[in-house]
């Protein structure tokens, strides 16, 4: 898809960090291409940060060269335009998404649901599949989810310990074998899962990764630095919607504590190189809300608050729909495509169509398969 357009708010970023925009090159047309590769060389060489270890003394030092504004969340009862894509954001729901908890809220319509993560609280089998059945319920046509450092069982790195999230990996198993499933992420057959894979809807095109800087002993956790950075470098350039579980630093990261928490190389790579529209996040709860550097809406939709009370309401934004492209589209089955080294090239990918599900003609071992593909 075309880069969608860039927010309205006007950027004030220091000559620093531009482009030197020089017209008086040298007549020699090697330097000036020369300069030109090194230049965007230098950008695309994103290294990691002297002070990244230190989130709130980075982010002090980057943000007297960052535009910073806080936006005002758009109304949820608002109605969908038949020109856009309404997209819903949640994150960070912990287990609550059924009928005891959600007496206080409201999850608006919309075309598409995005979940940043953190729908359970250790990942079972059993919260994987109330979390399927609670997003059954709901009338988006497509519903992406990454997970969050909460879902233990989807980090198969995890997945050698003998007790790693409440239950022992033999209960496990044999819970999935009776389902005739071989993981926990095919219990999710009624959203899209993104693990740093990419989906492409109505010509949109949406990224996910579950990653976050170390945090205890949960799920997906990297050192930061170099480490975190080979994540971040899994990411395409065009994307348009990018979904981490985890914020940037500086956006949406700040603890109860008062310091910032988020990842130094995610906003650098953020901000450098991707440039999405739209970042969505969770992670940390009390840093819920919405802020812009002029470029990309930051988001943190975190549902849940810092006391796991659900009430924090869902985040929405419209993109126009692109030329050539309608909301049938979303009754369309779509392929996901894995950006990880890591990823077996062979591992399928469960996509339902609507379209297919609310006639009932898929059961479980009849559910089109797209395969992934290693970039």
């Amino acid at each position: 898809m075309k880069k969608l357009p860039k927010l309205s708010i006007k950027s004030t970023k220091s000559k620093k960090n531009e482009i030197d925009n020089h017209e008086d090159f040298s007549d020699d047309e090697f330097l000036k291409d020369n300069n030109e590769n090194s230049e965007k060389l230098r950008q695309d060489n994103i290294l990691p940060d002297l002070e990244t270890d230190m989130p709130s003394r980075a982010w002090r030092r980057m943000s007297e060269t960052q535009t910073f504004k806080t936006v005002a969340p758009l109304n949820i009862h608002s109605p969908v335009k038949p020109d856009c894509l309404r997209f819903v954001c949640l994150s960070d729901t912990h287990s609550k998404l059924h009928a005891d908890e959600m007496s206080n809220f409201y999850v608006p319509p919309g075309d598409i649901l995005l979940h940043a993560g953190d729908f359970s609280m250790k990942g079972r089998p059993l919260e994987i599949e109330r979390f399927n059945e609670a997003l059954d319920k709901l009338p988006h046509k497509k519903k992406i989810v990454i997970a969050g450092n909460h879902e233990l069982s989807f980090d198969e790195s995890l997945f050698t310990e003998a007790n790693c999230f409440g239950e022992s990996i033999g209960t496990v198993k044999r819970c999935l074998k009776t389902k005739g499933l071989k993981s926990v992420r095919e219990l999710l057959t009624n959203a899209i899962y993104l693990q740093d894979s990419m989906v492409t809807v109505c010509g949109i095109n949406i990224y996910g990764s579950p990653w976050q800087p170390r945090f205890g002993c949960w799920a997906f956790n990297v050192i930061r630095g170099e480490d975190i950075l080979k994540k971040w470098n899994c990411i395409p350039e065009n994307v348009d919607i990018l979904i981490t579980h985890g914020p940037p630093v500086g956006h949406g990261d700040v603890t109860k504590a008062g310091i910032n928490v988020g990842c130094v190389e995610l906003l650098n790579t953020v901000q450098k190189r991707v440039k999405p529209k739209y970042h969505l996040f969770g992670h940390i709860h009390e840093g819920y809300g919405l802020t812009t550097d002029g470029e990309t809406l930051f988001i943190n939709a975190s549902s849940c608050t810092k006391g796991y009370k659900l009430c924090n309401p869902p985040m929405i934004f419209d993109v126009p729909l692109p030329s050539g492209q309608s909301k049938d589209s979303l009754l369309e089955s779509v392929e996901v495509v894995s950006y990880s080294k890591e990823e077996s090239s062979s591992k399928p990918v469960i996509d339902i169509s609507q379209k297919d599900k609310d006639n009932k003609l898929l059961t479980l071992t009849q559910l089109k398969l797209t395969t992934t593909k290693t970039e």
